[in-house]
């Protein structure tokens, strides 16, 4: 697998966010007996192709560098790399090396904007589902929704009731178990929804205008996120952009008066039961209607809109993921979800310009991500389903195989690695390493139950997630080995009064690749080059101008060897995993394993 190889990264674009105008170099390493004696980036230009020579730069005992100044003069651009000799070509772009013409929709893109926050190269989030994460000792009333359940009981016990089960976590708990988070090194917390609403997931907003009372409200926010700020920690929350709930004053205004202002906000049809249209026909979440510029005013042009308002003193939220982003503004004759995703961003630019804006976009179209809008995704595409789909454990009673015809399908690590470098090869560099990444989430069945309860495979899971590129999620709970066979089965709460009862060895390795991750520089800066892919085990470098790292994950065990010295290196240090040295990396494990070294 010894390839020519270029990517956002620093070490082969020198600048990642230029201004139109602005000449970049374009790097392209390429090892030495490859056959190409010239090279030549084909760029996009006004619309139109234009072939430029590229020069040697460098050359070592493995490998020769080639780079090219170019003018970036177009918002978006494409290009990618010719490698010629005598009689054969080869293109590179940014799925690969082929031996035959390709389309544009893998090239490398640059993107002449500003770019995603620099705090988000450092991070890990920790995503928190506010009912369950921990209970203070404030008594609350009981909403007239609400099922009450005991602290430690199994959700999902009907399915009629999954909204409905209340077991009264709040923020005032959460700034209560901030000493967790410190200890695991995490430095942000995703919130799925806080505001008022009248279910446990709060994704059925009652308004926007105010967190939830049963959390303690505005009060017990802004105490919570000046907590976490003197520990260095973040905080975010969810947005539903596409739909309100049925509770919120704009529809019940648009219901109660048919010359209600409010009706624009929402879609009418006489197929509907409700007259109203529910996304995804539900009734308790009407879909927003953006042919209103009164709406889009409310929820981000106006700069008390809600958009903003959060993002400011006292509130000062770091960012905004978007619920459903990829549906939002998208109705039969309807698209106005990139002129959505764009204004949404200028308005958190202009209002905090430090904020991140990632979107769920479970359904991926790679156009969604172009750089001018979303940051970046929930990357269950490109790096969740991949990984579940290589590393599950076969078991019929997860209910969970995004979209796929239960059960979970089992792929090789070619298959698991091909799908990963498909989903980045459509987007923006930038665009994937804002992308959150993660081995489960609230609306997914728990990793610990996917790989079988095997802490080796969920260790090597970990592995892969904090080394990838992109923006690492934990879900609460997780890094004790809490289970669940779906979404709602697992958001389950975490027993506090038990710390003997979690999984030690899983929590350590959290611990330890947490703080790998955080102060790496390779995993913040560099780029990716993946070494060796085969059926159970897959490897890559991580490279940038100050560190480089070999990374290794395998589903079982086995006997294999690398050899480093054909890419110039030698491991100089073990950071995590298991010990090795030298030009050579041998791994002979009973079971799953993973490592990471640090290279010279």
């Amino acid at each position: 697998m010894i390839q020519p190889h270029h990517d956002g990264s620093e070490l082969y674009v020198s600048n990642s966010a230029p201004t139109l105008g602005e000449r970049v170099t374009l790097i392209v390493r390429v090892p030495k007996n490859d056959p190409a004696n010239s090279l030549f980036v084909r760029i996009i230009q006004d619309g139109e192709a234009v072939t430029y020579p590229m020069k040697k730069s460098k050359r070592t005992s493995v490998e020769t560098w080639w780079q090219v100044s170019v003018e970036i003069v177009s918002t978006l651009t494409n290009y990618r790399f010719l490698l010629r000799n005598q009689r054969d070509f080869r293109w590179l772009n940014a799925e690969g090396v082929f031996a035959r013409d390709v389309v544009d929709h893998c090239d490398f893109k640059l993107v002449a904007h500003r770019d995603a926050p620099t705090w988000l190269r450092k991070s890990v989030f920790y995503q928190i589902f506010p009912d369950r994460f921990a209970r203070s000792s404030i008594k609350r009333e009981l909403p007239e929704w609400a099922i009450a359940r005991e602290w430690n009981e199994t959700p999902a016990l009907k399915n009629n009731e999954t909204g409905q089960e209340f077991y009264g976590g709040d923020l005032v708990g959460v700034e209560e178990k901030l000493d967790h988070l410190t200890s695991l090194g995490v430095s942000a917390i995703y919130f799925t929804p806080i505001f008022a609403s009248k279910s446990n997931h709060r994704y059925d907003a009652s308004s926007f205008d105010e967190a939830d009372p049963l959390l303690g409200g505005d009060e017990a926010l802004i105490s919570l996120r000046q907590a976490a700020e003197k520990r260095g920690i973040r905080v975010m929350s969810d947005l539903t952009t596409n739909h309100c709930g049925l509770g919120h004053q704009w529809i019940q205004d648009a219901l109660s008066d048919k010359n209600s202002d409010k009706r624009e906000f929402f879609y009418w049809s006489p197929k509907s039961k409700w007259g109203y249209v529910g996304w995804w026909n539900v009734p308790s979440l009407p879909k927003l209607n953006y042919t209103s510029h009164r709406l889009r005013n409310l929820m981000w042009g106006n700069q008390d809109s809600i958009v903003r308002r959060w993002l400011r003193e006292p509130f000062k939220m770091s960012g905004w993921r978007i619920d459903v982003g990829n549906m939002t503004g998208r109705y039969y004759d309807n698209d106005y979800n990139q002129e959505i995703a764009r204004s949404i961003r200028a308005a958190m630019e202009e209002t905090n310009p430090d904020t991140w804006l990632v979107a769920e976009n479970a359904d991926f179209a790679a156009s969604d991500l172009d750089g001018l809008g979303w940051h970046g995704t929930m990357n269950y595409n490109g790096f969740t389903k991949p990984l579940w789909y290589w590393i599950n454990s076969g078991d019929k009673k997860i209910r969970d195989s995004f979209g796929m015809p239960a059960p979970l399908p089992k792929i090789d690590g070619i298959a698991m690695a091909g799908m990963m470098r498909q989903f980045a090869g459509g987007i923006p560099w930038r665009s994937l390493i804002a992308s959150m990444i993660l081995v489960g989430s609230h609306d997914r069945a728990r990793f610990h139950t996917i790989v079988g309860k095997d802490v080796a495979k969920n260790i090597a899971g970990l592995t892969l997630l904090m080394t990838y590129p992109g923006v690492p999620s934990v879900f609460a709970g997780d890094e004790i080995g809490l289970e669940g066979y779906w979404g709602e089965n697992g958001r389950r709460t975490i027993d506090w009064s038990k710390p003997e009862k979690w999984n030690v060895d899983l929590l350590y390795s959290y611990i330890e690749l947490i703080d790998l991750r955080r102060n790496s520089h390779a995993l913040a800066h560099g780029g990716i080059r993946w070494i060796d892919i085969s059926e159970d085990c897959v490897a890559y470098l991580r490279e940038s101008k100050k560190e480089s790292l070999l990374v290794f994950i395998a589903r079982k065990g086995l006997r294999k060897s690398i050899d480093l010295s054909r890419y110039g290196y030698s491991i100089d240090e073990t950071l995590f995993g298991p010990k090795a040295s030298g030009k050579k990396l041998t791994i002979n494990s009973k079971s799953a394993t993973s490592g990471v070294w640090l290279l010279r």
